[in-house]
């Protein structure tokens, strides 16, 4: 009487083909009784060593130890965390690791964030960061040019006012003189583009 599963039985008890129960046996990835039949619980987990990427990559480097072997980068581990954080998914902190499925889990999430900031980008929600910037700067500097050149075009019409204000006020004819007019608007606007351009503290209260 057999100890263990035949290949059929195995096949069917593992969900596989008896094909790839062969291969398995083969590549020694099965374990066996001494009369050949197959240890199926041994087995399962043997198996389950080769299948998943994070326990087969255990076992082989405690079968060639340490020599060689290369260390995940401590940053790409804490990103890892961090994305699945930010996402509200349990990570692992301390000594424990991050496990293959972290790992993938991690890597979907930036993928899907890319895709969505691509489709934002198309659908024209979002503006290069640069492209923003020279459209501030030169929204800013026209700004700038209308208030200095406002002096000139308005200082006529403003002596002119005066003059008729003063002298209607004074009962006697009073000029007042464009130059002068123009020069005390320059001074005035320059100095106010200055405050404007001085970096100030944002209030919080």
């Amino acid at each position: 009487m057999t100890k263990g599963m035949s290949e059929r039985q195995y096949a069917a008890h593992a969900g596989i083909s008896r094909g790839a129960v062969q291969k398995a046996r083969a590549a020694g990835r099965l374990v066996l009784h001494a009369d050949g039949s197959i240890d199926a619980a041994a087995s399962d987990a043997r198996r389950s060593q080769f299948t998943d990427p994070a326990k087969s990559r255990r076992a082989a480097s405690s079968s060639r130890g340490t020599e060689g072997a290369r260390p995940v980068p401590e940053a790409a581990v804490a990103a890892v965390g961090e994305t699945l954080r930010e996402q509200g998914l349990a990570s692992t902190s301390g000594s424990g690791g991050t496990t293959f499925l972290q790992a993938r889990t991690a890597n979907e999430v930036l993928k899907a964030q890319e895709r969505r900031l691509r489709l934002q980008k198309l659908k024209g929600e979002l503006v290069e960061r640069d492209r923003a910037a020279a459209l501030v700067f030169r929204m800013a500097r026209e700004e700038r040019e209308a208030w200095i050149t406002w002096p000139a075009r308005v200082a006529a019409l403003m002596a002119s006012e005066l003059s008729a204000s003063c002298s209607e006020a004074a009962g006697r004819e009073v000029i007042v003189e464009v130059a002068a007019m123009q020069k005390i608007l320059e001074d005035h606007v320059r100095s106010h583009l200055e405050e404007l351009a001085a970096p100030r503290a944002p209030d919080f209260t």
